[in-house]
């Protein structure tokens, strides 16, 4: 199996710092190709909320030089990376708490990070960032949205069409920094080949259809790192035009 992947990110119309950070990695290991993404949306007073998401994402990029290393040298076991994941979550929850009141702020992040091997994917989440997979004929949705109205739905309180205009949308249940305590949510499968891995922060779908972002980004016009970056590109000045006003980032992973 190989890997290309792209990312892109944007202020916003109305923002003055962008608070979302994300980092992409490939491997070349003993195991065949791994990509490494992530993917943290910031938010609080002054600059803090990138404040926030830099450190999440750094604390996990220490990870993957590390300790991947080291796992790569035999079968990676699910119960490894959720351990050592769900720990620099919490972890970073309490440090990241504890700088923002020794400042006098309040700041938090999302987390989704995604790790692919050739045979399987592992993926942390915690607020409402998503990581979804989109397959010739389908797009799905693998996180779930730690939110207020996506309790609402699960709860039969909300439709999901109600829950997408909702003024209470970005009501988190957790946040990193913010919360009093933090547990995160871990998703494990198998990695399809000719499949689209996509990480995106919340200011990336709110405005476009999972229609529109499946014609955008699936496999079959997916091609190259140019082709793809052109994608997301274009669905971002797509939410713009569409007057979103949240930061815009998305990460994206093709596999063949």
């Amino acid at each position: 199996m190989d890997f290309i992947v792209s990312a892109t990110t944007d202020i916003g119309l109305t923002k003055n710092v962008n608070q979302d950070s994300y980092k992409v990695r490939v491997f070349d290991t003993c195991q065949g190709k791994i990509v490494f993404a992530i993917l943290c949306d910031g938010m609080g007073g002054l600059s803090m909320g990138e404040v926030a998401s830099a450190v999440l994402v750094n604390a996990f990029c220490e990870w993957v030089d590390n300790r991947l290393p080291f796992l790569c040298e035999s079968v990676i076991q699910d119960s490894v990376i959720r351990s050592e994941w769900e720990k620099i979550a919490v972890d970073y929850n309490e440090k990241i708490k504890a700088y923002g009141q020794a400042n006098g702020v309040s700041m938090g992040t999302t987390l989704t990070a995604i790790l692919l091997t050739e045979k399987r994917y592992y993926i942390i989440n915690v607020g409402d960032t998503r990581a979804y997979e989109i397959t010739v004929d389908n797009i799905r949705v693998i996180t779930r949205d730690q939110t207020l109205v996506a309790r609402e739905v699960e709860q039969g309180k909300l439709t999901k069409e109600e829950a997408e205009t909702d003024s209470r949308r970005s009501i988190l249940l957790q946040c990193i920094g913010a919360s009093k305590d933090v547990y995160p949510d871990m998703f494990f499968g198998e990695t399809k080949t000719n499949a689209v891995y996509m990480l995106c922060s919340d200011g990336f779908r709110h405005e476009i259809t999972e229609e529109e972002i499946h014609a955008k980004l699936n496999p079959n016009v997916m091609l190259d790192v140019q082709g793809m970056k052109v994608n997301l590109d274009e669905l971002v000045e797509l939410n713009k035009l569409r007057a979103e006003t949240d930061n815009i980032t998305t990460v994206a992973v093709r596999t063949f």
